[in-house]
């Protein structure tokens, strides 16, 4: 008998990793792919494509059938229906059928919103209504979680905590302004803040475990430290979460990054506790089950949310 299943893709920048999840919570994990962005915007487009077809090729073989749906969490200024822009891909106004072959039902989100989803709905933020998904990779963005739900704002750009400044007079930041988050706490500002100082171009992960004893990335880790904690500072006072959930490659570090984090925290915050800190839930998969949550949306199951405890 036919088992119901949908694909989810979680698309970055340079890569792409995907799977099949039944209604059940079986979720079954397939080898990335890179999205050929080098190529251009319809190169991409086309991989993305041609990826969603050899998935549910996938699982018409293991579940004898077509997927319900596919959900799709992609970067940029996104709708359910049109990836309207992303500079690290280039491309503008893609519907999203674009995506997917003919006649499959399928939803867009944006990439970061889209793990929020994922962490309220099984992760680490399933207890609470309102809360704060940072991940922490090579750049920053956020997702507002408010009632169970990401917050995109009036236009879609709600969330991107990475471009408020921290230090007005500091540092010019990609996006043009100076002093943002994210040129002092990403993990890609680690390792070229890192690298200026010492020739040694060491990943993020190694700057973290440095740190103890190498005087320069105790320097540049404590600069991240002190930033997410003047901005967490601001966002906490303004929206009052019940928890900020931190994720990303840089948020793997755990104790060693949200210890200090929440002492420095709690130090700007004179007169009131501030919100717990957690690691995120769903790690690097956070991405991928927020997109099946999209896929079976689109398949007309908007409450679908199984226990995955088990598999994850």
């Amino acid at each position: 008998m036919p088992v119901s299943y949908v694909v989810a893709l979680d698309v970055g920048g340079t890569s792409m990793k995907g799977g099949l999840v039944t209604f059940s919570g079986e979720v079954t994990v397939f080898p990335g792919r890179p999205t050929g962005r080098e190529r251009g915007p319809e190169a991409a487009v086309a991989n993305i494509r041609s990826y969603v077809s050899e998935l549910a090729d996938a699982g018409s073989r293991s579940f004898g059938g077509a997927p319900a749906g596919v959900g799709l969490a992609v970067p940029g200024i996104v709708s359910a229906t049109v990836a309207l822009y992303s500079a690290n891909i280039g491309w503008r106004d893609v519907p999203v059928s674009a995506f997917v072959p003919a006649g499959l039902p399928a939803a867009l989100g944006h990439d970061v919103r889209t793990g929020g989803l994922a962490e309220s709905v099984f992760g680490a933020g399933r207890d609470v209504s309102d809360f704060l998904f940072l991940p922490l990779g090579t750049g920053i963005a956020g997702a507002v979680v408010l009632a169970g739900e990401p917050y995109g704002g009036a236009k879609g750009w709600g969330g991107e905590i990475g471009h408020t400044t921290v230090w007005p007079d500091g540092e010019k930041c990609a996006c043009g302004q100076h002093g943002c988050l994210e040129t002092y706490a990403s993990a890609g500002a680690l390792t070229r803040r890192y690298a200026t100082r010492t020739g040694d171009a060491a990943t993020a992960k190694e700057i973290v475990e440095r740190a103890p004893d190498d005087a320069c990335a105790a320097e540049v880790l404590g600069d991240a430290i002190e930033a997410l904690a003047i901005s967490l500072a601001s966002y906490t006072l303004l929206l009052d979460p019940a928890m900020i959930v931190i994720g990303g490659g840089l948020g793997e570090a755990g104790p060693v990054l949200l210890d200090p984090l929440a002492e420095r925290l709690a130090a700007r915050l004179a007169f009131r506790e501030p919100p717990p800190l957690r690691q995120s839930a769903l790690g690097v998969r956070a991405g991928m089950l927020g997109a099946a949550i999209l896929g079976w949306r689109a398949a007309g199951q908007p409450t679908w949310s199984p226990d995955l405890r088990s598999v994850l």
